[in-house]
C-alpha cells in the first residue's frame, strides 16, 4: 500500500473515484467457493495482493445505452445510495471489469439467457481491456443484453484517507454463470484461483498471499453461508465503510469494523513501514 504522506490537508485533498468490485461464487464439492486473482506486483494500486475481480468506473460506463434485464437503475441507485447514473455506471463497471478480467460476462442474446461460452469474444475482451472502443458498443454489436438481475449489492469501502490513490468501490456478489470459464488471461494478474472462504483465509494466514481488508472482511463474511442460493438471497443493509490508518509505536494499522480477527493472523503488509 502506497502511503501519502505530505499532511493531512494533501491526503484529504486526494479524489475518490468510483469503483465496482464483483465476488463470483459456485458451489463446489468443499462448499461455496469465490473467484479471487493475485494482481501483478508493481502495479500502481494493490500490487501483489489477492482481490475478487473489478476496477474503476470508466466515463463511457454512465453514458452506455445498453439492453437491460433485471432491476432498473432506480433500484440500484436507491440500494447503493447513489444518483441513477452513477448506479447505470457502477452496474456497467461491475459486468465490464468481469469480463476483463477473468472473460465472466453476465450478458445473453436475451433478457432470460447468458452467454454459455465466451472464448469466440476474446479478441474483443482484450481491445476492451486496452480501450479501443466501450463495453456499451461491444454488448450492442453482439446483440446481447446486460444481465443485472445476476448481480446483487453487498457492500461499500472506502479507501482511508492518507492513501495515494483513492477509491469508493462498491461490492457485488453474482454466481458464475454455468458452462463459462473464469480464467487468468488478462494483464492485471499473475495467478488465479477459486477457494473456498476458509481456504482463501487460511492461505493468507500461511503467508501464501495478502489480503487488504475489504478482501479479507468479504471472505470472512461469505464463510458463514453454506450455499450460493443462501448468499444470493440476502439483502444487506449497504452502510459505506470508510477504514483510519493510524500509526502507534512505530507501526501502522488500518482500523475497520470486526478488525480483531484480522490482526490476530499475524503481521501485515503496511506495519513493517512504521510511520516513515
Amino acid at each position: 500500500m502506497a502511503i501519502e504522506r505530505s499532511g493531512e490537508l494533501a491526503a484529504a485533498a486526494v479524489p475518490l473515484k468510483d469503483a465496482s468490485t464483483v465476488i463470483l461464487v459456485r458451489d463446489g464439492d468443499r462448499g461455496v467457493e469465490v473467484f479471487l486473482l493475485q494482481r501483478v506486483r508493481g502495479m500502481a494500486f494493490a500490487g501483489g495482493m489477492t482481490v475478487f475481480p473489478g476496477g474503476g468506473v470508466d466515463p463511457s460506463d454512465s453514458a452506455a445505452a445498453v439492453a437491460w434485464a433485471g432491476p432498473p437503475v432506480r433500484w440500484w441507485s436507491e440500494r447503493f445510495g447513489t444518483s441513477e447514473n452513477l448506479a447505470q455506471a457502477l452496474v456497467l463497471a461491475a459486468v465490464r471489469e468481469t469480463f476483463e478480467e477473468c472473460g465472466v460476462l453476465l450478458a445473453g442474446p436475451t433478457p432470460d439467457t447468458v452467454v454459455a461460452d465466451t472464448t469466440a469474444f476474446g479478441p474483443a475482451r482484450r481491445q476492451l481491456e486496452a480501450r479501443e472502443f466501450t463495453f456499451g458498443e461491444f454488448l450492442e454489436r453482439e446483440g446481447l443484453v446486460l444481465r443485472a438481475d445476476l448481480l446483487r449489492p453487498w457492500s461499500n469501502w472506502i479507501t482511508p484517507v492518507g492513501e495515494g490513490r483513492r477509491y469508493d468501490t462498491r461490492f457485488f456478489v453474482a454466481a458464475a454463470p454455468e458452462g463459462q470459464i473464469a480464467d487468468g488471461d488478462t494483464s492485471e494478474a499473475d495467478a488465479v484461483r477459486w477457494q473456498t472462504p476458509q481456504e482463501a483465509i487460511a492461505h493468507w494466514q500461511d503467508g501464501g498471499s495478502v489480503l487488504l481488508p475489504p478482501t479479507w472482511s468479504q471472505l470472512t463474511a461469505l464463510s458463514r453461508f453454506g450455499s450460493v442460493a443462501e448468499i444470493l438471497a440476502v439483502e444487506p443493509q449497504i452502510t459505506p465503510i470508510l477504514p483510519t490508518l493510524v500509526t502507534g509505536d512505530g507501526e501502522l494499522r488500518v482500523e475497520f469494523p470486526e478488525q480483531d480477527g484480522y490482526y490476530e493472523a499475524g503481521p501485515h503488509p503496511w506495519a513493517a513501514r512504521g510511520a516513515n
